[in-house]
């Protein structure tokens, strides 16, 4: 089975038993566990770490900038960017294909490569905790 079909099969299922508290975080959390049966949950600290780290030219925060509550700026284009925390931007990880959508892409550009579920939902377990 693909990685997008387990993680849309997880999200089905979370949005059915209503498991958690992001129903999105939920799908990265069942193909978390497959991809490492050691995991146990995400980190809200190790998702603090990897917002602000800078691995390249870009890390998270030059667009979104240093706290998720702010209103941000697209390095290149300059086009502004909702806040990244759902209690200030309820739209911010509703949408699971969305959510896909911009995980992909960024994690490519700050990256150069896929972010694995761990990074995904530890990433979301901070911005989630951001109030």
């Amino acid at each position: 089975m693909t990685k997008r079909l387990i993680f849309s099969l997880a999200l089905a299922l979370a949005l059915s038993l209503g498991a958690h508290a992001n129903p999105v975080q939920d799908g990265y959390r069942t193909v978390a566990k497959q991809e490492n049966p050691a995991f146990k949950d995400f980190s809200a600290a190790a998702g603090q770490k990897f917002y602000n780290a800078r691995p390249g030219e870009l890390s998270c925060a030059s667009c979104h900038t240093d706290s998720p509550k702010a209103v941000g700026k697209h390095a290149k284009t300059g086009k502004e960017i909702a806040p990244m925390a759902p209690s200030l931007n309820p739209k911010r990880f509703s949408d699971a294909a969305n959510v896909e959508k911009w995980f992909k892409r960024n994690c490519n550009d700050v990256l150069a490569r896929a972010c694995s579920a761990q990074e995904k939902g530890d990433f979301m377990a901070y911005v989630l905790s951001v109030q």
